[in-house]
């Protein structure tokens, strides 16, 4: 007889849904929503909505592999998991002997978002005293950016967006990337709502919203400060906020904003001056008007300093004080859970050398002392993924670098590895989650066995800790077990009840122990607008990288509804939805160049050449050229994706990756 059991999405996405998953006879044949969690409601992602056909892909690897043809080729040979384990572990040791440990280096991100499997190899590699990754390719400049107005201030509660009656989706696909944030707005639009896209080309959100505003890259900044300067100059501003509340704002309208009058932005951003002052005074009119910030604007060599000066907005008129009114970046729960049981950074024993995952290129090409010998990747695939695509491969390349990937399917990256290992889905391992886009948090144990011989992360690294000759109990512990100390730690940010739901496996609440919106977590107790523990003590508009590369066009990485990053390309369906990898143009552009839709065309600039089949669409705005995805190689129409054009140049604060700070040009071919 078929069962049912909970789990729950173990991908890059702020929702962390909650699964219904039908088993029958170990294997998983169906995956819904689950109706009784707040969050999910009982619909899914169409990512998601078929995981089984993930978790049960032909084209999932089942056993050990070890490469018998050049690098890349994708030759490889079954071996056993005892032969893979001593082929690592020898080879570590000699690497060690010659090099030092710092010569290896783990790369890993988001695969996998549970707070066991996603960390197992931390520890691992502390102990080793291997070189540490720093994982930052994703959103840290939106951290520092909130962090640099409001300190440890937490987020406000999302569903609040129900109760607005002006909504902006500023940067974000959320018909893509936050489905259940889109419906919530289109809930709050049935209520009257206006709702607001800002984005740098049409997106499916954009055709969900009263009006679409198309700006141009990286010039985020400048559209807030321009409406901050009609708030201010029309007498919009909420002073009793202000004066309670705000420090910095006399300086910011003397200092700052006397330089973005809404008719020189416009230039900046290409959009009308008029719509930026009618915007302006909507949003400070508005009774409770709710900003939702994505993470897409946050790539730029400005993106800290865009995300404090949007985040002025609600300071500025008071939006905090209103139900349903504020801005709303993400939720940060890293104080309900001891991470630190499972990372153990007091394994170290010094500080080892840390390295940009946003860098890997130039890690793998150029570091000396001592170079990069080994790379261990695991729940990531870098050769599709990580900026500047052309230097990571030729690291890959290198026949001196001994790599080893743990893999659920042979991806670009694992075609350049030494040893592939088979690895689990999140229906075979146990593991707990919390998420970035609310306050919840859900346990889940494995569904059904482990196809093949995969093993989780947290297993494979307790067998690599054996193959070492590490004998700390530590390494002997189940996954189940490591969750099990998460939970036991009293805790503000958890009731015993809200524990005791965790353990069920039920979505529970957690509970910031300083409640938003209730003052602020700041070293002055205020909301700093002006904060000179910073370079640049105000907000002000700084320039993109790409400004200075001297090509004509800016290329948006952009996502879509049927991919995240590379992952999912292993379901045909979805990928045939997606048709091919496709390159938006406006025909303007197109007609400038001479350029036909459905042609086969080149995108480059210094760092690549990147083919592409053409689509003339209104969707793109004039200047800038759109893909969405990033493709596995054996469906590119050429031989490199997307990121061949991107850049190892990383964000103004946090040290984030720029990969939306591009600039190229297009021609036939």
């Amino acid at each position: 007889m078929p069962v049912t059991t909970r789990s729950v999405c173990p991908y890059d996405c702020p929702d962390a849904c909650g699964l219904l998953v039908t088993v029958d006879q170990g294997e998983a044949v169906a995956v819904c929503g689950d109706p009784e969690h707040p969050i999910t409601r009982g619909f899914l992602c169409p990512k998601m909505a078929h995981y089984e056909r993930t978790v049960h892909s032909p084209r999932r690897l089942t056993t050990p592999l070890r490469r018998t043809g050049a690098k890349g080729s994708g030759q490889f040979e079954p071996i056993s998991w005892d032969a893979a384990l001593d082929i690592i572990s020898a080879r570590w040791r000699d690497i060690i002997a010659t090099w030092g440990a710092e010569a290896i280096l783990p790369y890993s991100y988001a695969g996998t978002m549970g707070l066991i499997q996603r960390n197992a190899g931390h520890a691992f590699f502390h102990k080793l005293g291997a070189s540490r990754l720093e994982r930052t390719i994703c959103s840290p400049a939106k951290d520092a950016g909130w962090k640099a107005l409001m300190g440890d201030s937490p987020a406000m509660d999302p569903a609040e967006i129900t109760e607005s009656d002006l909504i902006i989706l500023w940067g974000t696909n959320a018909a893509a990337t936050s489905i259940h944030a889109m419906a919530d707005a289109q809930k709050a639009r049935k209520k009257g709502a206006r709702l607001y896209c800002i984005d740098t080309y049409r997106t499916p959100t954009c055709d969900a919203a009263d009006e679409a505003l198309l700006i141009r890259p990286g010039s985020d900044g400048a559209l807030a400060l321009a409406m901050m300067h009609v708030i201010d100059k029309e007498g919009l501003a909420h002073i009793p906020f202000i004066t309670a509340n705000v420090q910095g704002y006399e300086k910011l309208v003397a200092e700052v904003l006397p330089n973005y009058p809404p008719e020189q932005v416009a230039t900046l951003c290409g959009i009308p001056a008029e719509t930026i002052i009618r915007l302006a005074r909507e949003y400070a009119t508005a009774r409770a008007p709710f900003i939702r910030l994505g993470s897409g604007l946050t790539r730029y060599g400005n993106g800290a300093m865009t995300v404090r000066t949007i985040s002025c907005l609600p300071a500025v008129t008071g939006a905090w004080s209103k139900p349903g009114g504020g801005i709303f970046l993400g939720t940060s729960t890293g104080g309900a859970f001891p991470l630190t049981v499972v990372t153990r950074e007091d394994f170290m024993e010094r500080e080892t050398r840390l390295i940009s995952m946003n860098q890997l290129g130039a890690a793998l090409t150029e570091l000396t002392d001592p170079p990069v010998q080994s790379l261990f990747v695991y729940h990531s695939n870098p050769a599709s993924i990580a900026p500047d695509q052309n230097a990571v491969i030729r690291g890959l390349e290198r026949d001196d670098l001994f790599t080893v990937v743990h893999e659920r399917f042979l991806t670009d990256t694992a075609r350049y590895a030494d040893i592939v290992l088979p690895a689990t889905s999140s229906l075979e391992h146990s593991d707990l989650y919390r998420c970035y886009g609310s306050y919840h948090a859900q346990r889940c144990q494995a569904a059904i066995p482990a196809v093949g011989e995969a093993k989780s992360n947290w297993e494979l690294f307790t067998l690599l800790a054996d193959r070492m000759g590490w004998h700390e109990p530590f390494f002997r512990q189940s996954a189940d077990e490591l969750i099990e100390q998460l939970l036991t730690d009293g805790n503000p940010w958890r009731s015993p009840a809200i524990t005791e739901e965790l353990r069920q496996g039920k979505p529970a609440l957690l509970t910031p122990p300083s409640p938003p919106k209730k003052g602020w977590l700041t070293p002055s107790g205020t909301i700093e607008i002006f904060n000179d523990r910073e370079r640049e003590p105000l907000p002000r508009l700084l320039p993109t990288h790409a400004e200075q590369d001297g090509y004509p066009l800016r290329l948006q990485p952009a996502t879509t509804p049927f991919a995240l990053n590379s992952s999912f390309y292993e379901q045909d369906d979805l990928r045939d939805k997606q048709k091919c990898m496709t390159l938006l143009m406006h025909h303007n552009d197109a007609d400038t160049r001479g350029l036909h839709n459905g042609e086969a065309v080149t995108v480059e600039n210094e760092r690549g050449k990147v083919r592409f089949t053409l689509e003339i669409s209104e969707r793109a705005a004039p200047g800038t050229v759109v893909t969405e995805g990033v493709w596995w190689r054996e469906f590119m129409p050429g031989d490199r994706g997307v990121n061949a054009l991107t850049s190892q140049r990383l964000t103004d604060g946090g040290r984030g990756s720029t990969l939306y700070d591009v600039t190229v040009e297009v021609r036939s071919g």
